[in-house]
């Protein structure tokens, strides 16, 4: 040992190490309890339970480590000397390899770990170096020797529970509700607009009908395009399942009709695969009449419902009807040692009680295969929970990804270095007592009772939709970073994994993990949980409800099927220098005239922080006195489970031309706190664009103390700073799918015309060819008419692409329906009279016709955006509430 101590020193190693006793010119060292804690007793790293700043000593095993470099909490440090080429372990499983010989004490970092550290500037010296490389160990199924689970096959052992919880009983085939929802969903993204205005002429219905626990509207991001996307199956099997999940009291499936994802589609799908809506009462409800109409003609028919819904009363309901969707976000370097745990042990309690639980996030288990299958019911189930595994890894290849684009920025900085690392952790939702019984894919019903794998991306929002559509009736979260996630019909259980993290966002957090870091038993910890679920099952608000705001996300499409080709939509553009025609230019000229708008801005940076950009501007926009002509929030469903790469930088520029939009005066990024696209990563990219920093405000919801805190910091940061408006000349941007030839010209010669008069103009791809050209979401740098490349043919993220790019008014125009617009640039539509169905005409801004030449079109035009733009014409999407902004993921970004 003492030569061991002295060589230690000669080398000059990066920690040093004492023997007892420590010298006397040192403090008392820590003890080890009060600075690490050991996932499993063959690990060899631990993970550090506070920051350990440089300097910091502690005592373990007759020794005491002093650290050479500051140690964040939830990152690893050595606990015996790692020779080079040797794995690092943690819950007794390799997440590294390291690359030199690495001391008891040294603080441990892959080159991942340190980029993301300086991307955060901590307030420390580095490594210069990392001293592991990621590793995942690869797993082999012998089949030739298979035995159920590698250990007795069998389940939990069946228990008896001493109560039920009080639920709302549905058809046998449906089980029973932990809530009694209406629902109105929208069956294609189309819709949003539609569904979230009917759904607020509800907000009190429980004054009224005090067993109805609201009528809530589910809006997503599919259907938009033409062609049928490669998700379609899976978006209509999401669809079905939300109908029949066992707390939709009722619901109401909304859709444009002559669409690809419509109700048609819906309805035939539920035939063929016979699911139980036999005594669900709903109805279809195609919007052909007037957008007003509509809502009227809905909102009627919903009003008729609610006496019938109300009529359902909460009875005892055993405990075998409960089904659990367990799900991680914000993770840790704790979550596997607290919060994951303790969800592990709730279901295997409600797996024993006759009830089943629903493991998901496919990526989120590579790494962790071996424990997963430590206990499975049979050689075909462990096949299958392999499959989706390769399945999901092959998938992400095919557009250039790998698991490894999992972890966000929030995980690495909380400590999860990697996907193995991440995993492993994660599995631990499954109690080691529990048996995998079933493997099903997402979104499919869960018909009988057990553990439960369901293959789902990572981003925990898409996961849940699936949990949700298999017949989850309620959701338990395990989170590190104090995730604000809730679904609008299935409540969410929110475990937190630190006591430190829970006492800053206690508002938000249902039950403290942490506390058994602090000591406390962890079985009495999953005794109380315990009933307290049942509680929340039986009525009891949880957190989330409380606070009444929640978040919906599809599975998106993804665009590529293993050709590598990018799927491009079929476009026919003219050559913008061909284009002419007589304009009346004087016209054009006052139209470029500098705008006059001053919107104050609430950017949320992922989609987890977006209903709380609604809920601050909602406040904002009711000040009667303010510096600002109105606020707007651009609520979206990115910035945390996509693949990273070139769909994230697409994401990151756009957003950047919203921060720099001619009409925004004052913003202020709204970050969630665990996601890829922190704040610290949008003050980087200010910095690359030349975008003083000092202009913007900054506020976490998660690091701010939850959501009553932060609405304060903004509201406090929006009052107390002027705003600047940029007073840019006018731009315009044009959008059009399916356009005739002569709407196509007419087009192309405003935008041409607006240039030339010192405006700028930008064209969707399609529309035009020209020698200026965009990427999606670029902001023009100088006047001029440009064509800004579209990797998307859905209308609502083209407009979302232009918006960013700089312009103050926007021309769409969709051949059969209406389009919600942009939520912060006016958007005019035009639709043609012989395509756009009659009972949508007062939807629109102007009808023309295919007769009229693309001259007389920009005529008409012209004058149109000359009315918007002076005040006297406002545009109807806007009047009438119906926008939407959704972001396109490109060719090859996928969820993960």
């Amino acid at each position: 040992m003492n030569s061991e101590h002295h060589s230690l020193h000669a080398r000059q190693l990066p920690g040093r190490v004492y023997l007892l006793p420590v010298p006397n010119d040192f403090t008392e060292p820590l003890r080890f309890d009060e600075a690490a804690r050991v996932p499993a007793s063959g690990d060899n790293t631990a993970i550090a339970v506070r920051t350990l700043p440089t300097g910091t000593r502690i005592l373990i095993r007759q020794l005491v480590f002093e650290f050479a470099h500051t140690v964040l909490e939830g990152h690893r440090f050595a606990l015996f000397r790692i020779n080079k080429g040797q794995p690092l372990l943690s819950w007794g499983l390799p997440f590294g390899i390291a690359l030199r010989d690495i001391e008891p004490g040294e603080y441990v970092c892959n080159e991942k770990i340190l980029r993301v550290l300086s991307e955060r500037h901590v307030e420390f010296e580095l490594p210069k170096a990392p001293n592991f490389s990621d590793y995942r160990q690869p797993f082999r199924l012998d089949e030739a020797n298979f035995r159920p689970g590698f250990r007795p096959g069998s389940q939990v052992a069946p228990i008896t529970a001493p109560s039920a919880f009080q639920g709302f009983r549905r058809s046998d085939r449906r089980g029973a509700g932990t809530r009694n929802y209406i629902v109105v969903l929208g069956v294609s993204s189309k819709t949003a607009g539609f569904t979230r205005n009917l759904a607020a002429r509800f907000k009190n219905v429980r004054d009224h009908f005090p067993n109805i626990d609201g009528v809530v509207a589910v809006e997503h991001t599919e259907g938009g395009s033409a062609a049928r996307p490669n998700n379609f199956e899976l978006t209509l099997r999401t669809l079905a399942g939300f109908m029949v999940n066992p707390n939709v009291g009722a619901m109401l499936c909304v859709d444009f009709p002559n669409q690809l994802l419509s109700n048609n589609a819906l309805q035939s799908f539920l035939s063929e695969k016979k699911y139980p809506t036999d005594v669900l009462l709903h109805d279809f409800f195609s919007i052909e009449s007037s957008f007003e109409q509509a809502l009227v003609q809905a909102e009627q028919r919903l009003r008729s419902w609610l006496p019938n819904v109300n009529k359902f009363r909460r009875e005892a309901i055993p405990l075998s009807e409960l089904r659990l969707g367990l799900q991680c976000g914000g993770s840790d370097a704790f979550s596997g040692v607290s919060a994951n745990p303790l969800v592990g042990i709730l279901s295997r309690r409600t797996v024993a009680c006759g009830g089943s639980a629903n493991l998901a996030e496919t990526d989120e288990l590579i790494g962790a295969e071996s424990y997963v299958l430590q206990s499975v019911r049979d050689l075909q189930t462990a096949q299958a929970f392999l499959e989706k595994l390769d399945r999901f890894q092959q998938w992400a290849a095919i557009h250039g990804h790998t698991a490894e684009g999992n972890p966000s920025g929030g995980n690495m900085f909380r400590g999860l270095y990697n996907i193995s690392i991440k995993s492993i952790g994660a599995a631990r939702k499954k109690d080691p007592a529990t048996r995998l019984d079933c493997v099903i894919d997402f979104g499919e019903l869960m018909s009988e009772p057990g553990f439960y794998f369901m293959d789902s991306p990572g981003n925990d929002l898409e996961s849940i939709a699936g949990q949700v559509a298999a017949g989850c009736n309620m959701i338990l979260f395990a989170t590190g970073n104090g995730s604000i996630t809730n679904f609008p019909f299935v409540p969410t259980i929110k475990i937190i994994t630190t006591t430190r993290r829970f006492e800053l966002v206690r508002n938000e957090m249902d039950f403290n993990a942490g506390r058994y870091l602090d000591g406390e038993p962890l079985e009495a910890l999953g005794n109380e949980a315990f009933e307290q679920m049942l509680r929340v099952a039986s009525g009891e608000p949880s957190v989330g409800e409380k606070a009444g705001h929640f978040q919906v996300q599809l599975w998106r499409e993804w665009r590529q099927n293993g050709s590598g080709q990018k799927q491009r939509p079929v476009r026919n553009p003219v050559l913008l220098s061909s284009v002419s025609g007589e304009m009346d230019r004087r016209i054009i000229r006052d139209i470029i005239s500098p705008q006059g708008e001053r919107v104050a801005l609430v950017l949320p940076t992922s989609l987890c922080s977006s209903q709380i950009a609604r809920m601050i501007v909602d406040q904002l926009n009711a000040t009667p006195e303010k510096s600002y002509s109105r606020a707007v929030a651009l609520p979206h469903t990115e910035g945390c489970g996509n693949s990273g790469g070139e769909p994230e930088q697409l994401f990151m520029r756009t957003m950047a031309g919203y921060l720099a939009h001619p009409f925004v005066s004052k913003a202020l990024l709204l970050e969630h706190g665990c996601e890829k696209t922190h704040n610290d990563a949008f003050r980087n990219l200010l910095r690359e664009l030349g975008l003083a920093e000092s202009n913007y405000g900054f506020a976490s919801v998660q690091l701010d103390g939850g959501i009553e805190r932060v609405t304060k910091k903004a509201l406090k940061w929006f009052y107390s700073t002027s705003a600047s408006p940029h007073g840019e000349p006018f731009s315009i941007g044009f959008a059009a799918v399916n356009a005739s030839e002569t709407l196509q010209r007419a087009f192309c010669l405003l935008a041409k015309e607006f240039s030339m008069a010192g405006g700028s103009s930008v064209l969707a791809e399609g529309l035009c060819v020209s020698e200026k050209a965009l990427v999606y979401g670029e902001r023009f740098r100088a006047p001029g008419a440009y064509m800004m490349e579209c990797p998307t043919d859905d209308l609502g993220e083209i407009l979302t692409g232009l918006g960013a790019s700089g312009m103050q008014m926007l021309l769409a125009f969709e051949s059969e329906t209406i389009v919600p617009s942009n939520p912060l640039v006016p958007t005019i539509q035009v639709a043609l009279t012989e395509r756009l169905p009659q009972h949508l005409h007062s939807d629109v801004d102007l009808l023309v016709s295919e007769k009229e030449s693309g001259e007389e079109i920009a005529g008409k035009l012209l004058h149109l955006i000359g009315q918007v733009k002076g005040g006297q014409q406002t545009p109807r999407s806007r009047s009438l509430g119906n926008t939407a902004f959704q972001i396109t993921r490109g060719y090859t970004g996928i969820s993960l």
